[in-house]
C-alpha cells in the first residue's frame, strides 16, 4: 500500500510543485513594494525553465512506465523505412534473383541483391549488389554498387552502376522491384552505348565474339588485360 502511496506521489510531485513555484513568484512580482519587482522578467524566466525541466522529467517518467516490461522502447520508423518495408514486402522477383539482410532484419536500410542471369553473355555468374536506402526514400534514389568485380560496359572496376533509373530517370513512384529488374537486365543486355567502362564498351561494340571471351575469362577468375578478376562462376 506504501508503494502504491509514494508511486502516486511520485506522479503528483511535478504539478504540486510547478503550483507552488507559479504561486511564489506571482506573489513576489505583483508586490509593488518589493524590491524583487526589479527582477521579475528574469525570476520570470527561471520559473518557465523550472516548468520546462519539470515537464521533461514527467516526459521521461511516462516513457519508463511504458516500457516497465523491461524491453527497450520501440524506435518510431521514419516515412522512408515504412515506404521501404512496404517495397519489400511486395517484392516479385525471379528466380535468378535473391535479396538479403547481413545486419538482420532490424535494419532494413541496408541489405544485399544477388542475381545470377541465366541468359546471356553472363550466364551461370554471380554478383552481388549492396543497397543503401536514405530516410528521405523514395524522394532519393538507392545508392547501389556492385560488390562483385565484373567486366561490364555499365558497371566500372570499383563497382559503380551506370543505370538510369538510379540516375536522372529516378521517380518516387519506382520501387526496389524495378531496381532489380534493371540490374538484372544489364546482365541480359549490356549497353555500349551509355559506358562506364569504355574499354570493355568499346570491345563490346567492335567484337562481340572477344567482349564474350573476355567475359568468360573474368568470370572464371583471371586477366582481362592488366586487370584480375575474382573468380564468380
Amino acid at each position: 500500500m506504501c508503494e502504491v502511496e509514494a508511486k502516486r506521489w511520485t506522479i503528483f510531485f511535478p504539478f504540486i510543485f510547478i503550483s507552488i513555484t507559479i504561486s511564489f513568484f506571482l506573489s513576489i512580482t505583483n508586490n509593488p513594494l518589493s524590491p524583487c519587482t526589479l527582477l521579475s522578467s528574469n525570476q520570470g524566466h527561471y520559473a518557465l525553465s523550472i516548468m520546462i525541466k519539470l515537464f521533461k522529467v514527467k516526459e521521461k517518467q511516462r516513457e519508463l512506465a511504458e516500457n516497465s516490461n523491461g524491453k527497450p522502447p520501440v524506435k518510431k520508423q521514419s516515412a522512408g523505412e515504412l515506404r521501404l518495408h512496404k517495397d519489400i514486402s511486395e517484392l516479385n522477383l525471379p528466380k535468378t534473383c535473391s535479396i538479403s539482410f547481413p545486419n538482420g532484419k532490424d535494419d532494413l536500410m541496408n541489405f544485399e541483391v544477388t542475381i545470377r542471369p541465366d541468359d546471356g553473355y553472363y550466364l551461370g555468374g554471380t554478383f552481388t549488389f549492396t543497397f543503401q536506402i536514405s530516410s528521405i526514400y523514395p524522394h532519393e534514389a538507392p545508392k547501389v554498387k556492385c560488390k562483385t568485380k565484373v567486366y561490364h560496359p555499365n558497371i566500372d572496376l570499383d563497382g559503380n552502376v551506370c543505370l538510369n533509373i538510379l540516375r536522372e530517370d529516378w521517380k518516387p513512384v519506382l520501387n526496389i522491384n524495378t531496381i532489380i529488374y534493371g540490374l538484372y537486365h544489364l546482365f541480359t543486355e549490356p549497353n555500349h552505348e551509355d559506358p562506364l567502362n569504355r574499354e570493355a564498351a568499346a570491345v563490346l561494340r567492335d567484337n562481340p565474339k572477344m567482349f564474350e571471351s573476355n567475359v568468360r575469362r573474368a568470370m572464371a577468375g583471371g586477366y582481362v588485360g592488366q586487370t584480375f578478376f575474382t573468380r564468380c562462376i
